[in-house]
């Protein structure tokens, strides 16, 4: 997609902390300096197409009391990979979940699911779950020790 010179600015404005107004759109759009329709357009457009899945809040877990997280990776064959993946995402404590083979022959995991929750306990207690529901024996935890960046991506 190719966007005009105003649809980047509406982009870069909402790439970020939406503002803390009764009318959010409405401020984004005087900064880019289109309408306030143009801006809800915008937006309405790229969910259509795709290219947004959500327009949302971004809850920082960690002030809420979710401090806990564990990257699962199992070992799953392409084959098994989406009925997999849907059982893993099907969970409520996974909040991603890929398939991402490796061409190093040391390392089999091929599918990745970040599992969080407000004690490692419960991590674990989720990764119990996922295997009562069929997920492979085969499997390594990946813990966080502590966060060095996180944020989200930024395009314009």
């Amino acid at each position: 997609m190719i966007f005009t010179e105003q649809e980047q600015a509406v982009l870069r404005a909402v790439q970020g902390d939406l503002p803390d107004s009764p009318t959010p759109f409405a401020d984004i759009a005087a900064q880019a300096g289109v309408s306030e329709a143009e801006v809800l357009d915008l937006l309405a457009r790229l969910r259509e197409d795709g290219a947004i899945r959500r327009f949302g809040a971004s809850i920082k877990h960690q002030k809420t009391g979710w401090n806990a997280n564990v990257m699962v990776v199992w070992r799953a064959s392409e084959a098994d990979a989406d009925a997999l993946g849907r059982a893993a995402a099907a969970h409520g404590r996974v909040s991603h979940c890929y398939f991402r083979p490796s061409p190093a022959a040391d390392w089999p995991y091929t599918l990745y699911t970040m599992i969080h929750g407000r004690s490692r306990e419960e991590c674990l207690a989720a990764v119990a779950e996922l295997r009562a529901a069929g997920l492979p024996s085969d499997y390594a935890m990946l813990e966080s020790l502590r966060e060095l960046k996180k944020t989200s991506m930024t395009y314009f």
